[in-house]
């Protein structure tokens, strides 16, 4: 199977840099023609490309003229070069050069934003780009090629005369990003406000300690080897995709550690085999329903007891995800055993999320107990009564109560969105303020450790098996942190079981470049973002995937948490890895996520990953390691 590369690197022909306008006229809105499903992403592809256009464009010795002295952006900024990249990854992919000798400005304003009263920082070049300063942008910074590049309205890229005239550009920036984030000036006194001092490396990465990372590495005698990206995807994945049966469309999987997996979508729950080379229907589509008969497509599908039930839960309001109840359904019966309340003290409330006890409690037969996640509750419930006995829910027509076997109310404002267990039982949440909380499996009361938001919110988040690490899903980038710490008699502990202080790393970031994310389409939002899926001590979580639109995008574990991975030189802010592989699709994916560990082949290191659309289920094997060292 062929791969196509980012055409970020492509020169710049002679011929293009005559007429400003042609070059204007060329451009096409046809930014998405991918050729083949798979392709490689290396930071090494896109840094040369604008120093060759430049340096084409000084031995043509052009005349730049000079900009009118009434502008009241001319005079704000030296000269730049904005270049602007057209053709996608097709054949014809090019930068251009857009505008040849120009000025960029940061201004305040109110234009293009909600009419709060409050002002915003623009970012403004020549007459071309107009935008607000916004993770948004998705600008990544080549600091030794005095290089921007950034998404507005198409991929552009930003070239500066001197070191100091690009790092003027990127201090504003930081600013602008900062005061339009957060909503205060960006002073010292604020920054230490807005993340607190022991999170203070998160605010200033330049200054943080990577030693954290490298003692977190399960394989020692490779972390001081550079991993390189292989630099060519043929016969790195095999595809096994067939049409589901489920007509109504695919909504959401579920997957099974055990002999099934099931699709569950609009119109029933499609039974699937597990197969070492990924899933495969069995023809049978079972509609799960209310007592009433009629079928009511959950919001989320959580297995139980060994994996012969599944709990089931819809929003009890339209466009709201929150519901007063869920279903219990016998998988091999296909019906509904009881529908359940959530009650506290005699009154009905309501749950956003349902999650398992742990990480592999979906495997447990005696499994009684789940989790629960309300804007502003977290809890565990229990299906059976106070005295420990299963609850009789055949005699009573009114729907059994659940039991409230251990939780806490917050008081308004916590806004948690989605969290996960770890293989014991504790639990990570994420929250609309972008804040990251650590549960200890003993008490939901008071959070361990509360990592600062960057000013996205947290829409999905995961943790690996041993607690060690965390990802966190926002619009536009990936979250990885690492929860590991040393306490002052020099014990290692995870931010789960204790107060990490100051002992703080910097987390790192998974992003698409400009140019992959504006061929991601108008849904280019990230959801979703998964580790591969382990059961067992000892055993390290390989892969890290995500969605954005028609894509699926995969990065190598090892690599991203490899400090010295040569994606991170010289870069400013926090360590950002460009380095992945995305999967496109013909239709926007419902979900990515890896099958069990267990149905890893003999010659490929990771289990399959699934990728549904809705009419479509793929499955992806590794055949070979998707990076080298």
């Amino acid at each position: 199977m062929g791969g196509s590369h980012s055409r970020e690197g492509l020169e710049l022909s002679d011929t293009e840099t005559d007429s400003e306008e042609e070059e204007e006229e060329e451009v096409s809105e046809e930014e998405t023609p991918v050729s083949t499903p798979i392709r490689s992403q290396t930071q090494t592809v896109t840094p040369t490309s604008v120093s060759d256009i430049d340096a084409k464009l000084q031995s043509l010795k052009l005349k730049y003229s000079s900009p009118s002295t009434s502008s009241p952006i001319a005079s704000l900024s030296d000269k730049v070069k904005l270049y602007l990249h057209t053709g996608g990854t097709s054949s014809s992919a090019r930068w251009i050069v857009s505008e040849k000798s120009t000025h960029y400005s940061f201004i305040q304003s109110t234009d293009g934003k909600e009419d709060d009263g409050s002002s915003y920082w623009f970012l403004i070049v020549g007459s071309k780009v107009r935008a607000v300063v916004s993770r948004d942008l998705q600008l990544k910074a080549f600091p030794d090629q005095r290089r921007v590049d950034f998404v507005a309205n198409g991929v552009w890229a930003l070239k500066f005369g001197s070191a100091a005239a690009y790092h003027e550009f990127y201090r504003q920036y930081e600013r602008g990003l900062f005061e339009n984030t957060f909503g205060v000036e960006a002073t010292e006194e604020n920054r230490i406000k807005i993340f607190g001092k022991d999170f203070m490396a998160w605010a200033r990465p330049a200054e943080a300690d990577d030693d954290i990372w490298e003692d977190a590495e399960e394989n020692p005698e490779r972390s001081p080897r550079i991993l390189t990206p292989i630099k060519r995807s043929a016969d790195l994945l095999e595809e096994y995709e067939e049409e589901a049966a489920n007509s109504g469309g695919i909504q959401s999987l579920a997957l099974g550690a055990l002999d099934n997996s099931f699709l569950v979508g609009n119109s029933g729950i499609q039974v699937v085999k597990n197969l070492r080379h990924g899933i495969q229907g069995r023809g049978v589509l079972v509609k799960i329903g209310k007592r009433s008969g009629e079928f009511s497509t959950p919001s989320k599908a959580l297995l139980t007891k060994a994996e012969t039930n599944m709990l089931l839960m819809s929003p009890e309001i339209l466009g709201r995800p929150h519901s007063t109840g869920i279903q219990q359904a016998d998988i091999e019966t296909g019906k509904i055993v009881t529908e359940w309340k959530f009650d506290k003290d005699g009154a009905d409330i309501t749950m956003r999320d349902i999650t398992n006890d742990s990480k592999g409690s979906q495997l447990d037969p005696s499994q009684s107990t789940f989790l629960g996640l309300d804007d502003n509750r977290l809890c565990r419930w229990d299906m059976r009564d106070k005295r420990g006995a299963v609850q009789d829910i055949t005699s009573s027509a009114a729907s059994p109560v659940l039991e409230w076997a251990q939780g806490h109310q917050f008081s308004r404002g916590t806004n948690f969105q989605c969290f996960a267990s770890t293989g014991d039982g504790s639990i990570v949440v994420g929250s609309l303020d972008g804040k990251i909380r650590l549960y200890s499996n003993s008490s939901m009361r008071m959070a361990k450790t509360a990592f600062p938001g960057l000013g996205s919110p947290i829409t999905h988040v995961d943790v690996t098996y041993d607690g060690k690490w965390i990802l966190g899903t926002t619009d536009t980038y990936l979250i990885l942190i690492c929860t590991l710490f040393k306490d002052k008699d020099g014990k290692e502990k995870t931010g789960f079981n204790g107060r990490m202080g100051n002992r703080i790393a910097a987390p790192r970031l998974l992003k698409l470049t400009p140019l992959d994310s504006h061929l991601a389409g108008a849904d280019n939002k990230f959801h979703g973002g998964q580790f591969s899926w382990v059961t067992e001590n000892g055993k390290q979580e390989r892969h890290l995937v995500a969605t954005v639109g028609k894509f699926s995008v995969i990065w190598d574990f090892q690599q991203v948490k490899n400090s010295k991975h040569d994606c991170y030189a010289n870069q400013e802010g926090l360590k950002t890895c460009y380095c992945y592989k995305i999967l496109l699709k013909d239709d926007s994916i419902v979900d990515s996520r890896f099958m069990h560990e267990k149905f890893a082949s003999g010659g490929s290191p990771e289990a399959p990953l699934v990728v549904a659309t809705p009419k479509k289920v793929s499955s992806f094997s590794i055949s070979t390691p998707s990076w080298r060292i």
